[in-house]
């Protein structure tokens, strides 16, 4: 799987000007940001200890920064804090996952039918260019590219539906379920990642036409496609899982 967070010890070079504390925003944000990639990829084991010295080394920082970082990622709900014994990655049951696929399920469905309704065409045509960026991304089997893309093109439906409380709740649930919805691209016994890219245009068929009841259809099934794929690969055998793309 491919990962923004480099092989070997290369530090993260604060950007020059702007100020200390704008460059300390960024430098946290740059941090979060490939700590994130880094767990939802799979490169740490559901359920194990975040390794905080090794993830030091490859970032080239000091254990203070990336401890901020795992409490962010903790109230995303992606990993758990342990009282003085530092941190794991969450693991989720069967039945998490289909009570997690569920909410977003409709939360999604809702947002859909929302953004019909309140979408400019501005919006519409910015989501395009994201569809059509993200497919670029599938014909080259670039699977980070592809699922950065993707969560992008989610976040903008939900925004266009001008709902602050439903873009709350989404942004919730979805930090918690955001590694396992990586990897359910993985699921061997459909191919999943193919079955994705068609749904994804039927949603930017439904969404130009504005068509919100179908749109909302669309995405519900989406996302219980995605939950079927994802309760499959989480019980492959280990040895069985795919290589990456």
């Amino acid at each position: 799987m491919k990962s923004t967070i480099p092989d070997t010890g290369v530090p993260i070079t604060p950007p020059a000007g702007n100020g200390g504390d704008r460059q300390e925003a960024s430098l946290h944000g740059e941090i979060l940001l490939r700590l994130r990639d880094y767990v939802v990829e799979g490169n740490i084991p559901d359920g194990a200890r975040v390794p905080e010295r090794q993830l030091c080394e490859m970032l080239g920082i000091s254990r203070t920064p990336l401890r901020e970082a795992l409490k962010v990622l903790a109230a995303e709900g992606l990993i758990e804090l342990l009282p003085n014994r530092g941190a794991r990655v969450r693991q989720l049951s069967q039945r998490d996952l289909e009570e997690l696929f569920d909410v977003m399920a409709g939360l999604e469905s809702l947002a859909g039918r929302l953004a019909c309704e309140a979408i400019t065409d501005e919006e519409i045509i910015a989501i395009e260019q994201l569809h059509y960026e993200m497919y670029g991304h599938y014909l080259h089997r670039d699977m980070h590219g592809y699922f950065q893309t993707n969560q992008r093109i989610h976040e903008s439906i939900v925004a266009a539906a001008r709902n602050e409380t439903l873009k709350a709740a989404y942004a919730n649930f979805a930090g918690r379920i955001r590694r396992i919805r990586y990897s359910a691209n993985f699921a061997r016994k459909r191919q999943r990642w193919a079955e994705a890219m068609r749904e994804h245009e039927a949603i930017l068929d439904a969404l130009r036409r504005r068509a919100g009841s179908e749109l909302s259809d669309i995405l519900f099934q989406h996302l219980r496609n995605k939950r079927t794929a994802a309760i499959e690969h989480l019980t492959e055998p280990q040895e069985d899982a795919p290589a990456s793309p």
